[in-house]
């Protein structure tokens, strides 16, 4: 008999499994009702196992950043260095950094330092240094290790972009251990079922995202709440920061917590002033322009609103919420495209009001960095011209969690919805819906 394999659901946390094979998973547990398997049941037949086709056209992890092998084995062979460690090491930056500071040294370089005018060593500076090579072989050694840094500062780059957007989607799911994910069967079942919600791709549609806390989510969070003293709330609060768990957790977890998404804030608010100054974005409408980095913008806009609700959420846990009278930043608006935006106006949609209280307000970095103000006043002023509720839209307090009906997971191609998985590769390959030259399915025979 099979039986629930919890280090499997612990794996899934780091990839981007479909929720309905992570459902299927959880079928397995013998806890479960009669009741909660009918409902689980609505994802768990839409497994791939289940499937005539047996597989999904959508990459089941995220995209994974290049690493430096080229460069590092390059320079291994004109150091001529043994170094067959940090060959298997490249996709490490701290690795790399390591390496690349061992070699520098070997030319008296200073990492950083590569300006070919300024930097480099004339005869009589490498000769006092001991270098017995020739100007060339110096200068090719030298160009080697420039290269290699740059491939390392791209590299740095790619982690932050990637570890930023897996944290939009799913928090901290990562950061939870193996011992903790463990300690408890019911909370372990929430958690990877509402992280693969939460990884689930956004769709070109005029209707919405869907909402991870769906049904079968509610299902399983609420057998936590049956049995409240041994589920791991430190575990769930990494995914599922709400007002009601994060009351299970100690001062000392809540303040832990809330260390730990301020960080976050500001790293991430440093990288949208970065995207925001190098990206001509038209602020008023948030429509993609010719040349926008709309992928990284909308991808580090997530982890930045993602970022906030978890703090909004401590700062209320630990009645620190004084703190939004003289400090209260705003949401980041994802770039729309323009096709979406038109359709909105042919349907007569009026716009997204939070797009109002965005242009009203101070840029949200500007304001956690002290390079602008804002407080619960104003933001509650922008929010009342736009005709939102400042509290129940989340502008000013924890947004309100309502769980949703279940919907299939999608075959996507660049957002768009495509029946089958076998078609949605084909397009794939062909760059359909891309915004790239797209080549015909099937050419015209001459």
């Amino acid at each position: 008999m099979t039986h629930l394999n919890l280090e499997t659901l612990y794996e899934s946390l780091r990839l981007r499994k479909r929720p309905e094979d992570i459902a299927a998973q959880i079928i397995l547990n013998e806890a479960l009702n009669e009741k909660e398997l009918l409902l689980l049941n609505k994802a768990a037949s839409g497994a791939l196992r289940n499937q005539v086709w047996q597989y999904t056209s959508m990459l089941e992890k995220f995209a994974e950043v290049s690493g430096a092998q080229v460069q590092v084995s390059r320079a291994i062979q004109l150091f001529k260095t043994d170094d067959a460690a940090n060959k298997s090491a490249c996709d490490d930056p701290l690795a790399v950094e390591a390496f690349l500071a061992k070699v520098s040294a070997l030319i008296h370089k200073n990492p950083g330092y590569n300006n070919y005018e300024t930097d480099r060593l004339n005869r009589e500076a490498r000769q006092a240094a001991g270098l017995d090579i020739s100007r060339r072989q110096y200068n090719k050694l030298f160009r080697c290790l420039r290269h290699l840094e740059k491939k390392l500062d791209t590299m740095v780059r790619e982690y932050r972009k990637s570890l930023f957007q897996r944290v939009g989607k799913h928090a901290f799911a990562e950061d939870i251990s193996r011992e903790d994910f463990m300690k408890d069967v019911n909370s372990a079942c929430f958690i990877a079922y509402y992280t693969a919600r939460g990884n689930l791709r956004s769709q070109f549609t005029v209707q919405g995202q869907q909402r991870p806390y769906d049904e079968i989510a509610d299902m399983l969070l609420m057998r936590c709440w049956r049995e409240p003293e041994t589920a791991n709330w430190w575990a769930i609060a990494q995914v599922y920061p709400t007002q009601e768990v994060l009351g299970k957790l100690s001062p000392e977890q809540q303040g832990l917590l809330l260390g730990k998404w301020t960080t976050l804030l500001q790293q991430v608010a440093a990288f949208l002033e970065e995207l925001w100054q190098t990206n001509d974005f038209n602020r008023q409408t948030m429509v993609v322009r010719r040349g926008n980095d709309s992928s990284t913008w909308n991808n580090i806009a997530g982890a930045w609103n993602k970022a906030r609700d978890g703090w909004m959420n401590l700062i209320y846990a630990l009645g620190m919420e004084f703190i939004l009278e003289e400090m209260c930043f705003g949401k980041v608006m994802r770039l729309i495209a323009a096709d979406v935006a038109a359709s909105h106006y042919l349907q007569g949609h009026d716009g997204d009001p939070n797009l109002v209280v965005w242009n009203w307000l101070p840029l949200p970095w500007e304001v956690l960095s002290g390079k602008a103000t804002c407080n619960r006043e104003r933001v509650v002023a922008a929010c009342k011209r736009a005709g939102l509720d400042p509290e129940r839209s989340g502008w000013i307090a924890p947004r309100i969690h309502q769980p949703v009906p279940f919907l299939p997971t999608p075959e996507l191609v660049h957002g768009v919805t495509v029946s089958n998985p076998y078609l949605a590769t084909l397009l794939k390959q062909h760059k359909y819906f891309s915004g790239k030259g797209a080549t015909p399915l099937f050419p015209e025979q001459n």
